[in-house]
């Protein structure tokens, strides 16, 4: 049974608590939500330039990012949108929403202001994934406004990079921070 007749906003809440409230779980059942966002020509994949890209398409790469998140205890949202404002419509709603997210920008990685400022306000972990590997390209693509807010990059791997992300952003969200001399003994 619903306490509430509507989704409550997050207001800094933990997501998974959140979840648990809006759905009647307790947060220990609910798995953390990842978000994977996809920027624009990548609903093409499998057709637009396979020697770059790869054949599989963008609905390959979400069922194995679906089916892979499950087995890791992870809840996989994947999206995809040409559209730079829907993009960071997208992000805005992830907070305090979702426990982190797998984002590959494509041509606005290297050209979105709003969505780099997007993601310096959802406040949690951000994965960004190229298919391709970007600095073996041309030098337009060498720069990236996602890089500078995201835990880290992962390219030049095909679609296994987001597999590769959801398992960053799962150790990322569930391990206890490192302690000190846990990192000095690394």
């Amino acid at each position: 049974m619903r306490l509430f007749q509507r989704p409550i906003p997050a207001m800094g809440i933990a997501p998974a608590v959140t979840h648990a409230i809006n759905t009647g779980m307790s947060a220990a059942d609910t798995p953390p939500i990842i978000l994977v966002l996809n920027g624009p020509n990548l609903n093409m994949l499998g057709t637009r330039q396979p020697e770059i890209y790869g054949y599989e398409t963008l609905a390959d790469i979400d069922a194995a990012c679906k089916r892979h998140g499950a087995n890791a205890g992870l809840s996989v949202e994947f999206r995809q949108s040409n559209h730079e404002g829907e993009l960071v419509d997208w992000i805005q709603q992830a907070r305090g929403r979702v426990a982190g997210l797998v984002l590959n920008a494509g041509a606005y990685t290297h050209t979105s202001v709003a969505i780099h400022d997007a993601l310096l306000a959802v406040e949690v972990p951000v994965v960004e994934v190229h298919l391709s590997n970007i600095h073996q390209r041309e030098p337009f693509r060498h720069h990236s406004y996602v890089s500078k807010v995201a835990k880290g990059m992962i390219c030049g791997f095909g679609s296994h990079g987001y597999i590769l992300a959801l398992d960053a952003l799962s150790r990322l969200i569930k391990a206890p921070p490192a302690l000190p001399q846990d990192i000095e003994e690394a």
